[in-house]
């Protein structure tokens, strides 16, 4: 029970992701689950309504967070105008709104109106159609904060984490984006994680690039040249760091217990992994901004958008991780 003369913690913030994807759906569902609790959808509340979606909770449009009131589903719309997307396909009119509604949940956090932002799916496609050049969520808040560079994904399930090196950048460039100073930035990445989701112990297990992690340089020179000084000069600082591992069998390591975080070299080394536990279960969290971001870790599912099936367990575990590191 809050203390009486104490001020409630600023809601919340869940943007809609992509109108023409499963995002309305699940971010309306989620709220409806959870109207008794501090969150407020950021989006146009005739995304949800078009949807036909039997809810237990009225839908109320607010100008500003601080009104939010327990017992309905709250929503702030930007001010882009409404355009209906086509449903189920990724278009100009799709990405235009969520890029809105996505620069309306930052500007809120910004000002502190917002305590945490979670995002629903977007598809970089339809940004990009939209005339918008975007690579991805994270980069799109490191960029609106000054910070681009120094973002890492962290993707969390109940026993993998995993910190990327590299996440939207094609496989030809990730040689030459491996730097001895991006990957040690990475490794206390991953030790900032380890504190904000805090684990007892800080173990952090950092993953070659290459088959068998190199072979001594057999296949490639990226461990020698990158990978191990980053480690040796993580572990001089005092991190509980170790590697380069063969990509092949640490996050099976990982999972079993041996270590608390991933540090993956590219996207896929680390999304594969993750995914194989289950699209739904797995979430990311946004490091090296400013403010606290949590995501589904799953696209907009354009082929079963405005069905009504959606289902909402990665927004939760997104949701419940936001909570537990602002708490």
């Amino acid at each position: 029970m809050r203390a009486e003369g104490a001020t409630m913690a600023a809601p919340i913030a869940i943007t809609m992701g992509d109108p023409a994807g499963i995002g309305p759906e699940i971010v309306a569902k989620v709220l409806d689950a959870h109207a008794a609790e501090p969150l407020v959808a950021v989006g146009h509340r005739r995304a949800i309504e078009d949807l036909g979606l039997s809810l237990r909770h009225p839908l109320a449009t607010l100008a500003d967070p601080s009104e939010w009131r327990p017992g309905t589903i709250a929503v702030i719309e930007p001010p882009t105008p409404y355009r209906a997307p086509r449903i189920g396909v990724a278009s100009p009119e799709g990405g235009t709104l969520a890029v809105a509604y996505l620069d309306a949940a930052i500007e809120l956090a910004r000002d502190g109106r917002a305590g945490a932002v979670v995002t629903a799916p977007i598809s970089k496609e339809a940004v990009n159609l939209a005339g918008v050049p975007f690579t991805g969520h994270t980069e799109h808040i490191a960029q609106a904060f000054g910070v681009r560079g120094r973002e890492r994904m962290l993707l969390v399930t109940d026993r993998l984490r995993i910190v990327h090196v590299t996440t939207h950048c094609a496989l030809a460039g990730v040689s030459a984006a491996l730097t001895t100073a991006r990957v040690l930035e990475t490794i206390r990445a991953a030790q900032q994680a380890t504190m904000m989701l805090q684990d007892p112990r800080h173990r952090i297990a950092v993953a070659g690039f290459n088959p068998h992690a190199g072979e001594g340089g057999l296949f490639g020179d990226e461990e020698g040249r990158a990978i191990a000084p980053a480690v040796e000069a993580a572990r001089a600082e005092g991190i509980d760091a170790s590697g380069p591992w063969p990509p092949d069998t640490i996050f099976a390591r990982a999972f079993a217990g041996e270590f608390e975080v991933v540090v993956a070299m590219y996207h896929d080394q680390g999304h594969i992994p993750a995914k194989l536990l289950g699209i739904e279960l797995g979430i990311n969290v946004t490091l090296g901004v400013p403010i606290v971001r949590s995501s589904v870790d799953h696209g907009t599912a354009y082929a079963i958008a405005g069905q009504g099936v959606a289902r909402t367990e990665s927004l939760e575990r997104a949701l419940r991780i936001a909570q537990q590191i602002i708490a």
